[in-house]
């Protein structure tokens, strides 16, 4: 089944990548550019951090922030070839790109990072949450201690440091966009802890949302289902990725360019200054 644009189905490469993945060596590359979403200047003069932001859904989110008018600050672990790559499109869309390494799980890190974006463009009017761990595991006994607390610090404490570290420079009318997911919607029996992640940033979302109401900051989440990026050859072995995305209504994953202009929309005031505390799901399935 494809709907809309015409985009890679499964079977996919049987290929599995070393955490925590490199777009660079993805056999079948993400789709990224959108290129023929046109900008109209919706983030004009706005300065945008987006964690996660080297490759996947981060990167396609980057490049249209660029393309609507932002400058971008792109956080990643140490995938310094795909942040490369990011900062070369977004400079591409005419916008400036700073590239920053470390580690969300670390306060001081998110703190430092923000400090220095500011620091440099002197304001910051949009967050965007992006940053994720995910293992498969076919029993709750496999879940280590260690796996499961490595989860929760990246998924949902990651979350928080950005955003307490984010709070103190946004302004009314700026807007904080999370990555949740269509795990955190329905559960998943092969992903307990990062699903349990995913619905802990839902409801994270709606209630830092009603608690910033007063403030003017808005902030919404995208729920996706399952989209080819890194993260998920780097998890699941080759035998299961061939078949991934076969279990939407669509019949195949999403690529990141599918994803990005939910991003811009919620980051957006001209389009959604109206909305706040919204979980969005964008899964190729009817009825999620």
């Amino acid at each position: 089944v494809q709907i809309g644009a015409e985009q890679p189905v499964p079977p996919m490469p049987e290929q599995h990548l070393a955490k925590p993945g490199l777009e660079a060596q993805m056999a079948v590359k993400p789709r990224f550019m959108a290129e023929h979403y046109k900008g109209s200047g919706k983030l004009e003069g706005q300065v945008a951090i987006v964690t996660g932001g080297d490759s996947g859904i981060g990167r396609a989110v980057a490049v249209l922030f660029a393309r609507e008018g932002a400058d971008v600050a792109v956080l990643y672990l140490n995938e310094h070839e795909d942040a490369a790559e990011t900062q070369r499109c977004i400079e591409a869309e005419g916008r400036r790109c700073v590239t920053i390494a470390g580690d969300v799980k670390d306060m001081e890190f998110c703190q430092q990072a923000v400090d220095a974006v500011v620091a440099e463009w002197g304001r910051l009017d949009v967050l965007v949450n992006n940053a994720a761990f995910q293992e498969h595991a076919s029993s709750l006994l496999d879940i280590t201690e260690e796996r499961f607390d490595e989860t929760m610090r990246t998924n949902i404490y990651g979350y928080f440091h950005m955003a307490k570290a984010a709070l103190p420079y946004m302004k009314r009318g700026a807007a904080i966009v999370n990555t949740g997911s269509v795990t955190g919607l329905k559960g998943s029996k092969l992903l307990l802890d990062y699903s349990s992640t995913k619905g802990a940033i839902h409801a994270f979302t709606m209630s830092l949302a009603a608690n910033l109401l007063d403030k003017g900051i808005r902030v919404n989440c995208v729920a996706p289902g399952p989209v080819w990026t890194p993260l998920n050859p780097a998890d699941q072995s080759p035998d299961k990725i061939v078949h991934f995305g076969e279990s939407t209504t669509y019949g195949r994953a999403a690529q990141p360019e599918e994803l990005s202009p939910a991003y811009v929309f919620l980051a957006s005031n001209a389009c959604s200054s109206y909305i706040t505390g919204i979980v969005l799901p964008v899964t190729g399935s009817v009825g999620e």
